[in-house]
């Protein structure tokens, strides 16, 4: 099996909130995803954007929108992000009774369905619920903040994930999201990861596309040693 092309997923937690559709755009034709964070000051100390504002966005932007919840309740609300088009649908393992059920509505709904795991959560116990999701969003930081140092020995998870990927043959891709930039990402790819979360590293650039092809380039280059 070829291995996909890598993905990189500018986050909108480190753009300019006053200008949230220019900054979705200002990356378009270079990004794949746009990855944006809803957070609800309940499972996570931070409380960011929610449905209304992800709904607007999506009518500004021609990027498939990679919603990441850090909420209680997914059951609850995460459909709602899959019915306004989102392109994939994120929630945390951690605030879920029931991943498998709810990555079923997803995928109803039209959405992918996406499992984040956080930084002191180990990988193990749902490395068998991946066959049914699409993505594996695992946190190379604690997730709540932006701007966080990478944390290289999260990258274990990531290893891990992909040797059972690759045993099972398994149609996934592995995410990760913290403290991804010029200097990290290449440790990612080759540790398996083959979709990139970056903020600060995006948004904080001059040139927030450049940067964005930048970094896909250190992922190709990491691929290609593979």
């Amino acid at each position: 099996m070829n291995a996909p092309a890598p993905i990189v997923a500018p986050s909108i937690l480190a753009a300019d909130f006053a200008n949230l559709a220019d900054e979705a755009r200002a990356v378009e034709g270079a990004a794949d995803w746009l990855h944006v964070d809803v957070m609800d000051n309940h499972f996570v100390p931070n409380l960011t954007i929610g449905l209304p504002v992800v709904q607007s966005l999506i009518a500004a932007t021609s990027l498939p929108f990679d919603v990441h919840l850090m909420i209680e309740d997914p059951r609850r609300w995460a459909p709602g992000y899959a019915d306004a088009g989102a392109y994939n649908v994120t929630f945390h393992a951690e605030a879920s009774d029931n991943p498998v059920a709810l990555a079923r509505d997803l995928r109803a709904a039209g959405a992918k369905a996406g499992l984040a795991i956080d930084r002191d959560t180990p990988i193990e116990p749902y490395l068998e619920l991946l066959p049914s999701f699409d993505t594996l969003l695992i946190m190379t930081i604690k997730a709540g903040f932006g701007g966080q140092r990478f944390i290289p020995e999260l990258l274990d998870k990531v290893r891990a994930a992909r040797r059972h990927v690759d045993a099972g043959h398994l149609e996934l891709r592995i995410e990760v999201d913290g403290g991804i930039a010029a200097d990290t990402i290449e440790q990612a790819a080759d540790a398996g990861a083959d979709a990139f979360v970056a903020g600060t590293a995006v948004y904080g650039a001059d040139d927030p596309a450049e940067a964005v092809r930048k970094l896909r380039r250190l992922a190709e280059r990491a691929a290609a040693r593979a």
